[in-house]
């Protein structure tokens, strides 16, 4: 780094933390990109609540976003602004904005996200139709298709009623035993 014999101590300090961390941010990036690494979200994605903050304040990923706000503004503007101190003030709200900006993207990313595993108990008071004719009073089982998230299952039923359905009926999911739908003809 020989370019940065000549400069103000201010200048390289500014050099010496944007190279890097400029180094580092591209690495991660391309390790993010390429699966390598986690998403680096640093994003809690089971809360569905939406009214915690989806990530943590203190990590290394915020840290590299500020250090890249700071580092780089300071070099950019350090011919423009005489007073320092004004130019390390600058530095400090742009590196805040840099962290702010991820938040914010992370924010909608998560919005993005959607659980689409089937879970037995989303069939509930759905309506189903009958593929293989379902025997009476809980006697046998018969088999529904029902949708469920937009993708459709086949799944094992019973019914509580004194007769029998036929395949082709409609049913609504009444109750569900041992992962198996109690349903009721509509």
């Amino acid at each position: 780094m020989n370019f940065l014999e000549n400069y103000e101590p201010l200048l390289k300090a500014f050099w010496y933390i944007a190279l890097p961390v400029s180094i580092f941010f591209s690495l991660q990036t391309i390790a993010t990109f390429i699966g390598l690494g986690d998403s680096g979200t640093d994003a809690d994605s089971d809360s569905g609540d939406g009214g915690d903050m989806p990530f943590e304040l203190f990590t290394l990923r915020n840290l590299v976003n500020f250090l890249l706000g700071f580092s780089w503004t300071g070099i950019s503007f350090y011919n423009k602004f005489e007073n320092k101190s004004i130019l390390i003030v600058i530095s400090i709200v742009v590196g805040v904005a840099f962290v702010g900006v991820f938040f914010i993207l992370i924010k909608q990313i998560l919005k993005l996200s959607e659980d689409n595993s089937f879970k037995i108990i989303n069939t509930l008071h759905k309506s189903a139709d009958v593929y293989l004719s379902i025997p009476e009073n809980k006697s046998g089982k018969g088999k529904v298709q029902i949708s469920v998230n937009g993708a459709f299952h086949e799944l094992d039923a019973m019914t509580l009623n004194m007769e029998k359905i036929p395949s082709g009926a409609v049913v609504k999911v009444v109750a569900i035993e041992n992962n198996i739908l109690i349903v009721e003809k509509i």
